[in-house]
């Protein structure tokens, strides 16, 4: 079974999130690289600009924005794969700079790496 966990980059790294990922395109504003402890920052897996601002500006609702989402998401599967290779083995944490705790990209992420696991 897969263990991935969500969470903001704003919340402080502990020991059990395990692989820390960043899945956003932008680096976290008011986050020092240093503290933030990403292991890997894979930019391409970040959904495109377009999808990102659409959502954001609420040309897009949840419901569509995960759908194109996830049908981007497919065009990184390599990249995906391993990730869900590495979740079997330990805990990856997904690490996003959004205020929505249950609506953004991490979310999805996870929901695409639970279906390649």
């Amino acid at each position: 079974m897969a263990r991935i966990a969500l969470k903001r980059a704003f919340d402080a790294p502990q020991k059990e999130d395990g692989y820390r990922v960043l899945v956003d395109g932008l680096w976290p504003r008011g986050v020092k690289k240093q503290h933030a402890h990403i292991d890997e920052w894979p930019k391409e897996i970040a959904p495109s600009r377009e999808l990102r601002e659409a959502f954001h500006d609420g040309s897009l609702g949840w419901g569509t924005f995960r759908t194109r989402y996830l049908k981007e998401l497919t065009e990184h599967r390599e990249t995906l794969r391993s990730l869900a290779q590495r979740a079997k083995r330990e805990t990856v944490t997904l690490v996003f700079a959004s205020k929505e705790t249950r609506t953004n990209n991490a979310v999805v992420v996870r929901q695409y790496l639970n279906m390649l696991g």
